[in-house]
């Protein structure tokens, strides 16, 4: 299949988009065009990947991204087979092209990939006056009932279920195990991977840092939100941590072999209650014990499997404690590390679900192609395994 695939929203090297599910496609032959912020992010497309530039939406400045996206899917979108959106602001950009397609018999399936509740996010939002946010809750759940008759949808968590009517394929945040066994955790060196925010906890993660002095050394990988940077930067220029920015996945996981603890430090938000943090599951997979908050599904997997402690929100003094106990023994961090893997390996490794995904997409396009009759214009599957069993 050719496979348009659109965010601007997300990092381009986004673990979810790159690593697993256009790795996945890549793998069983689809032809993929990568559209995403990568001027705005400051990375180049992957040398073996047909990159699209396009502005990058963020805070109130989201016209000129979705302007541009719509313009993309009026060129390019017709010649895919698949349309995979990874953002509700990309819905903008549907309506009439989308009728447009559908005249002209050239419509391609269109896919959204929903990675979070969206009206639960907008609290978050500070960038959003407090006076819009319940209109914009309203808007989000119009849109989402309108992208429900009109597209397909693909869910990253089953508690999404809640907010559409009929049941939709669900692609979880899993991790993929390293095919080794990773390095047994040490007692010295903590770790955090992922986006740096004030509900992401970067300021506890920052006091905690501090709590815990130079005997432990604090290794965060991720962008941060504006608001939160200059915090960051001092905090390493001070040496309190060493922040590393934004990292690809690749080389941000292979900072996690031998850590003591992976912190999760996310604070109580509507958008989490909901969500399995994806950094708690590729800390398993690594076999580094988990320090978490008692997000529901992130405190789930720790109790349920042993892999590490829980601690209450917004409290760095607890955080701190228990980085402290997992150092002090080495019994409790080696048997969290190894629960946490094993869990890892037999329940959350992507691998095992990532020919599920690709699948979807596949099956989707084939019917598509079904309904057009026999002069459709394109295979829906790959040229070199048609007509295959």
């Amino acid at each position: 299949m050719r496979i348009l695939v659109v965010t601007v929203v997300h990092h381009p090297e986004d673990a979810r988009i790159l690593h697993r599910q256009i790795a996945s496609l890549r793998e069983r032959g689809h032809r993929i065009v990568y559209a995403a912020p990568f001027t705005a992010r400051q990375v180049l497309p992957r040398p073996d990947l047909e990159g699209v530039d396009l502005p990058r939406a963020a805070g109130r400045d989201r016209r000129a991204a979705v302007r541009a996206a719509r313009e993309l899917l009026a060129v390019r979108g017709h010649e895919a087979d698949v349309v995979l959106l990874h953002d509700p602001e990309l819905l903008l950009t549907l309506p009439g092209t989308l009728r447009r397609w559908r005249r002209s018999g050239t419509a391609p399936v269109v896919v959204w990939d929903v990675h979070e509740d969206t009206a639960a996010a907008l609290t978050m939002r500070r960038w959003v006056p407090r006076a819009l946010r319940p209109p914009l809750r309203l808007g989000v759940r119009a849109a989402e009932r309108w992208a429900e008759r009109h597209l397909r949808l693909l869910l990253a968590e089953d508690a999404y279920q809640e907010r559409f009517r009929r049941t939709h394929p669900v692609v979880p945040n899993l991790a993929t195990a390293p095919p080794d066994h990773p390095e047994p955790p040490g007692s010295e060196r903590v770790v955090y991977v992922g986006q740096l925010s004030r509900a992401r906890g970067a300021l506890d993660l920052i006091e905690t840092a501090r709590l815990l002095g130079p005997a432990h050394h604090v290794e965060v990988v991720g962008a941060a939100d504006p608001d939160v940077r200059d915090a960051l930067t001092a905090a390493d220029r001070d040496g309190i941590l060493r922040w590393h920015g934004f990292l690809p996945n690749d080389r941000a996981l292979a900072l996690l072999s031998g850590a003591l603890a992976g912190l999760s430090l996310l604070h109580d938000q509507p958008n989490y209650r909901h969500s399995r943090p994806t950094k708690v599951v590729e800390y398993m997979a690594y076999g580094v014990p988990v320090v978490t908050t008692p997000t529901p599904l992130a405190a789930e997997l720790v109790e349920r499997h042993g892999c590490g402690l829980v601690v209450p929100y917004e409290d760095p003094s607890a955080a701190a404690e228990a980085v402290r106990r997992l150092s002090a023994d080495a019994v409790l961090r080696l048997r969290a590390a190894q629960s946490g893997r094993d869990a890892a390996l037999a329940e959350l490794n992507w691998p095992d679900r990532a020919a599920e995904f690709a699948e979807w997409l596949e099956t989707w396009a084939k019917e598509t192609a079904a309904a057009k009759g026999p002069g459709t214009r394109r295979s829906a599957v790959p040229d070199d395994t048609a007509g295959q069993s």
